[in-house]
This record gives structure tokens, sequence and C-alpha cells, in this order.
């Protein structure tokens, strides 16, 4: 599969919320979502109510759904929950998820040492990043990636110009900018991302 391919098969479902729809499908963090197509891989980076929504989980689980998540969500979740924590990976279904960390530098909303999550997806050959909720950090000047799901709204985030600086540290093929327009941020967040990486990195806002 080509990253092209991929981009077409990846549903924003608003904040930091998407469902892939790769041979298996896909959820990353639902959150306020209308009930949908069942999944068949739950990924959930971390327990702030926004991102690990047990009633969301409900609208979309079925009895083999595998959902792969921290420490803290893990406690609130029911089924076939696999706790993973940064540096680990895990292979459910033929599919590849890593966990790498997600936190912040600036602030203390999302601590390092919860251990909480962004995942990097290998579908069909294609990585697929999710970063959770973080700001520019230095591992991802390590992370290999071809599609960079980047939060851009701040505040409990890194911003938009940050998230540029991100982008360019992993140089994937193509960004999707995520966590506004729900609880922070807005759509001039996207706008700037793109603007920003303009003739650097393909940006396309869903």
């Amino acid at each position: 599969m080509t990253v092209q391919e991929l981009v077409k098969k990846i549903v924003w479902l608003g904040h930091d919320a998407f469902r892939v729809e790769a041979e298996k499908r896909i959820y990353i963090d639902p959150y306020q979502i209308e009930s949908g197509p069942k999944a068949d891989v739950i990924l959930i980076t971390h327990d702030h109510f926004d991102h690990c929504s047990p009633e969301d989980v409900a609208k979309i689980q079925q009895a083999d759904s595998v959902i792969v998540t921290e420490k803290d969500s893990a406690k609130k979740l029911k089924g076939d929950v696999r706790v993973v924590r940064p540096g680990e990976s895990v292979t459910v279904d033929g599919i590849r998820v890593e966990a790498v960390p997600a936190y912040n530098t600036d602030k203390q909303f999302h601590p390092k040492a919860n251990g909480w999550l962004g995942f990097i997806v290998e579908i069909d050959g294609v990585r697929l990043y999710h970063a959770g909720d973080t700001d520019f950090i230095p591992e991802m000047h390590d992370f290999k990636t071809d599609i960079a799901l980047l939060p851009v709204s701040g505040t409990y985030v890194m911003t938009a110009d940050e998230a540029v600086q991100a982008a360019l540290a992993m140089k994937p093929a193509l960004a999707i900018p995520m966590h506004y327009g729900a609880i922070v941020g807005g759509q001039t967040d996207a706008e700037r991302f793109k603007e920003a990486l303009s003739g650097k990195v393909e940006v396309v806002i869903l």
C-alpha cells in the first residue's frame, strides 16, 4: 500500500479520534463519536476523558476487538485489553503496533512519568504515527513514520508552530493536524500548520 492509498482510508472523527479502514478496522482515541462500524483494533493513548471514553469504546467494540493501551486506561476498559509501555510493541491480527512516548515538556498535563502513549501502526508497509497528547519531544527525531497525525492546538499539547518543528524532525511523507475544533484550538491552527509546511511536508486537513 502507498501513503496516498492509506490516507484515503483514514477518517477523522474529531479531536484526536480516527478510524482507519484498512484490512483491519482500527480506531484511535474514539471520543464523542456516532455509533459506527465495529472495530478490530482500538488504540487508546491515555486515560483523560477525551481520549479514554468507555462509552464511546462501547459503540464500536465487539467480542473479538483488541484494545491496546497503557495501564491507567486499562483499568477503565473491558474485553481483550493489552497493556503496553513506551518502547514496547504488540502485533494484532498482523498489524504491528509500536508504543512510543507522549508527554509534556513545559506543562504538567501529561507527565512523562505516567508512561502515556503515542502509537506507530504499520499497515501494509506504511507507518502511521498518532502522537497522542504530547509536546515536541526529543524522541521524535528517531521516529520513522510515513504519515504523522499531530496535535496543533497548544494549551495541553504542542502549538501549530511546535507541530511544524516536530514534522520537520520526523520528515513524514504526509502530515495530518488533529486536536482542534473540540476542546481547544480551531481551524486556523490547522491552516497555520499546513501553510508553514508548504513545500516541505505535504499536509492534508481532513
